[in-house]
């Protein structure tokens, strides 16, 4: 069983400064629930960057990042993963001094040795199991969503209390917060999200659309079928897991899902998960996103343009301009 924990510490942040790098959807969250903590936070942002006038007149303090990380004990990197080594190798790396320590919200470029910190730095990982704007909504809320942690260096013995009591900060142990590895983090948060979050569900969604359509149904009609009642099931698989879901619709839909499913979702398409896992494990996908990144993501583009012209996108957007149940 996972080492889980409802508490962290805030005295162990006490008379430290910490240092948010970045300041999008999950650094402006954070930043903002560690001050309604009372923690001393600052900002590291690019002078040029349009975040930076936005953090200014939410009242933070803001430098340039180098001076951000020079002037704090902590500092969290909180920039997309593929900005990370460049911003790190530029203005972090020789602004770090023994003792300081140094915090992810995943594992990614640690993991995969795009960032190589120094052996004289504590280095942490708070990873919010939640995009940034709900991780604020739910501390607001007197809530606050789970995260993972996970220590990769130790060095000055306290790390596991630090991002313990970052996680109390953002709110997270009022939910629970799983101990975990840089490695699980990365590979299991990579897989999950091309397997059955994000690539798994588009192209189940965008088959059984095709499907439907196929057999003459209506778009219309396809589109609430596969893809608006989804997120009701997903909304009741959140709350009360599969068992709870199944006991909660009709009994035709019980019997069907669970004699139908299995023949849909079969061996074969679960030997193609396991090699997609395989190829997260090996590197072989961390390679090839740094290849297509790095050369402007025109695969990536032309991926989600074809899909922004898919039937079921067009469909969608004009059912939800003209009806009242997205409002």
């Amino acid at each position: 069983m996972a080492n889980l924990y409802y508490k962290g510490d805030l005295n162990v942040l006490k008379g430290k400064r910490i240092a948010i790098i970045g300041y999008g959807i999950q650094g402006r969250a954070q930043a903002l629930n560690m001050r309604d903590s009372g923690l001393d936070v600052v900002l590291g942002l690019r002078r040029d960057g349009k975040s930076w006038s936005q953090a200014v007149s939410e009242g933070f303090k803001v430098y340039s990042i180098d001076e951000a990380v020079k002037i704090s004990n902590i500092v969290l990197m909180l920039i997309p993963d593929m900005v990370q080594p460049e911003i790190y190798h530029n203005y972090v790396k020789d602004n770090l001094k023994p003792g300081m320590a140094l915090g992810f919200a995943h594992g990614f470029n640690v993991h995969f040795n795009l960032i190589k910190p120094p052996g004289y730095v504590d280095v942490f990982m708070v990873a919010p199991k939640s995009p940034g704007a709900k991780v604020r909504e739910e501390y607001v809320n007197g809530r606050g969503v789970p995260s993972l942690v996970a220590i990769y260096q130790n060095y000055t013995g306290k790390a596991l209390d630090i991002a313990l009591a970052i996680a109390e900060a953002i709110g997270s142990t009022r939910a629970g917060v799983i101990e975990t590895t840089f490695k699980e983090e990365t590979e299991t948060d990579l897989i999950g999200e091309q397997i059955v979050l994000v690539g798994g569900l588009i192209e189940l969604i965008r088959n059984g659309f095709e499907c439907l359509t196929e057999l003459g149904y209506q778009p219309e009609v396809a589109y609430f079928e596969v893809l608006n009642e989804a997120k009701l099931i997903m909304d009741l698989i959140w709350a009360k897991g599969l068992v709870g879901m199944l006991e909660r619709v009709s009994e035709t839909a019980r019997y069907g899902g669970l004699t139908v499913g299995p023949k849909v979702i079969d061996e074969h398409v679960k030997e193609n998960m396991r090699k997609a896992a395989l190829n997260v494990v090996n590197g072989s996908f961390t390679r090839e996103w740094i290849e297509e990144y790095r050369s402007g993501a025109e695969n990536l583009n032309k991926l989600l343009n074809n899909l922004r012209k898919h039937k079921i996108e067009i469909v969608g957007k004009q059912l939800r301009e003209m009806m009242r149940f997205n409002t």
